[in-house]
């Protein structure tokens, strides 16, 4: 079982790193709360403790990595999180982003497909307070059960729109989800709005650069 230290050090780093953020552009201070309050470095492996608080991603295994905290917080700037709306995450990773989502007020529901990677994350959300609930999945298969959701949270890159998703989104609700650029070159990240009618709003956001979203699930 992994120890979670979150000591003075550890929090004055954090908040350097918030600040950052905040001055290269992040201007949602409840993103910025949230991110202040989650401790990055116990998502990662300890030697990389040194360096949780820089802004870069790290491999977390299962080919998958933890977002950079810029990415992290220019998705969740994106979703305009309410308190107790339904989330839905697709790529639960290390469990960081779901639980900055948690610190907002959502109610996280989060799939991830590679089986040891769920297993060590969903062991650790079991030490902390951020109510997640995880899932062995296909995120391209969404959550039909627990439909609808007020947001979705794509963090792989997605060669299309994955329409059970949208199936599974509430009318107004919004989608955030990095699109593969035709050239094969990373993703640019689009929010989707799903309109009372059923169709589509979409803006697009920059240029990022995640992991592949695949189908089914998998284990090392």
């Amino acid at each position: 079982m992994k120890i979670v230290e979150d000591n003075y050090r550890h929090k004055g780093l954090r908040q350097q790193m918030v600040n950052q953020l905040r001055a290269d552009g992040i201007t949602d201070e409840r993103v910025l709360a949230a991110i202040n309050e989650v401790p990055r470095h116990v998502f990662l492996d300890s030697s990389f403790v040194e360096y949780a608080y820089s802004d870069q991603p790290f491999s977390i295994g299962s080919g998958q990595t933890i977002s950079q905290p810029s990415t992290v917080a220019a998705q969740t700037s994106l979703l305009s999180i309410g308190s107790g709306m339904k989330v839905l995450e697709i790529g639960t990773g290390s469990g960081y982003q779901a639980c900055v989502l948690s610190a907002m007020g959502a109610k996280v529901f989060s799939i991830e497909r590679q089986r040891n990677l769920y297993l060590r994350t969903k062991e650790l959300l079991g030490q902390l307070h951020y109510r997640v609930k995880t899932f062995l999945g296909d995120g391209y298969e969404g959550l039909p059960s627990y439909k609808p959701f007020d947001r979705i949270i794509i963090t792989a890159g997605a060669p299309y729109i994955p329409p059970k998703l949208i199936d599974q989104l509430k009318p107004n609700g919004i989608m955030v989800i990095p699109m593969d650029r035709p050239s094969g070159e990373g993703q640019v990240m689009v929010r989707l709005t799903k309109l009372p009618d059923g169709t589509l709003s979409r803006e697009e956001f920059g240029d990022f650069k995640f992991v592949p979203m695949l189908t089914g699930t998998a284990s090392d």
